[in-house]
């Protein structure tokens, strides 16, 4: 009986922290959006788009060896995609 008792705790605790992040992410998304439109206006030789295919490759082939393991904070920092401007 303990151990259902801790699956649904469990359950209920995956479920929330799902909820949040992507509570988070549609509010991100929103706050975000003005600026990717600036950004995407002022891309004239179409960096933008080539570098964000070129993370989605290595996300999926890093994600296939290694597992997700980003952490919330990391999901939620506007500015994980500015690190190659510095």
């Amino acid at each position: 009986m303990q151990t259902l008792a801790v699956d649904i705790a469990s359950t209920f605790i995956d479920d929330a922290a799902a909820l949040v992040s992507g509570f988070g992410r549609a509010v991100l998304r929103l706050a975000m959006a003005p600026i990717d439109r600036i950004a995407n206006a002022c891309d004239i030789a179409g960096v933008l788009a080539e570098r964000r295919a070129n993370f989605r490759m290595w996300r999926t082939s890093r994600a296939r060896h290694e597992g997700r393991r980003v952490g919330l904070l990391g999901r939620l920092n506007p500015f994980r995609h500015l690190a190659h401007l510095t």
